[in-house]
């Protein structure tokens, strides 16, 4: 399995209020339309359920995550209809009281050959995911 990480983003909520936040998925789309365009465009094609993200994207159609964890450090996301196992995790660090740190982390199980070739690509995708929670929250 390799592991790549996001920076870690500062934002101004508890632990507690992120958890309960993402708590049900269904409820980003409404923040995520209220993004400015701009920000907005580099999220690309991205629908919700409260259980699911759904990305679409040219290369690989749709990727789907399936929330398989939640807890008020993190929420774990597996990966469906992606031609490897992956795992996409987001940590909630609390900073202080009314604040707290978001980083994400992708787990892919890649063939050691290939790394060099896919990692730039996953860790420009798990940065994209580590500021898009923290945009929504």
């Amino acid at each position: 399995m390799a592991t790549y990480k996001s920076k870690a983003v500062t934002v101004n909520k508890s632990a507690t209020e992120l958890a309960e936040k993402f708590s049900d998925f269904s409820s980003l789309g409404s923040a995520l339309e209220n993004l400015p365009a701009e920000e907005r465009a580099k999220v690309g094609d991205v629908s919700f359920t409260a259980d699911t993200i759904t990305i679409s994207t040219p290369q690989v159609g749709d990727i789907r995550l399936k929330a398989i964890e939640r807890t008020l450090e993190k929420i774990r996301l597996k990966a469906e209809g992606t031609p490897v196992d992956m795992e996409l995790e987001i940590n909630f660090k609390p900073v202080n009281e009314s604040q707290s740190s978001v980083e994400g982390a992708i787990n892919v199980d890649l063939p050691l050959v290939i790394r060099p070739l896919v990692g730039p690509t996953l860790q420009k995708a798990v940065d994209q995911f580590g500021e898009l929670f923290a945009k929504l929250a």
